[in-house]
């Protein structure tokens, strides 16, 4: 791995059981995880995906890509356009520092309606590389 290399991109389809499952999983009950009508009242299309969501599917863009050694030491990310049942997000990434074993990688996720979620995450992968 070296500075300027892109990872493939990952598109992951938006379904209502995905907000609503990593909702529930990170304990977020806030309703406009899982009731389109209340998410509706308080001006959203329809429910939308929590950021502890978002968090986990960088996580797993970032170790899908590097494989099962990859330690996550730092996940930094920043949340935008909404992610709503029916669209798919893309993530893309491009390695933007390497020291030793660690790199810092740059990520988006796009949606239909725009830019989801941007943040950095730095990974260690040990001697060996990518498995």
């Amino acid at each position: 791995m070296k500075a300027g290399d892109r990872i493939p991109p990952l598109e992951i389809p938006i379904t209502r059981t995905l907000i609503v499952a990593g909702a529930i999983a990170s304990r977020d009950y806030q309703d406009v995880h899982h009731d389109p009508e209340l998410a509706r009242r308080k001006g959203s299309p329809d429910v939308f995906m929590n950021i502890l969501t978002t968090n986990g599917l960088v996580g797993r863009y970032i170790t899908d890509h590097f494989g099962p050694r990859a330690v996550l030491r730092r996940v930094a990310v920043r949340l935008g356009a909404p992610n709503h049942p029916g669209d798919t997000m893309v993530l893309s990434g491009t390695v933007e520092e390497v020291a030793g074993d660690t790199a810092t990688v740059r990520v988006v996720g796009e949606n239909g309606i725009g830019r989801h979620v941007t943040g950095t995450v730095t990974v260690s992968v040990p001697a060996g590389g990518p498995a």
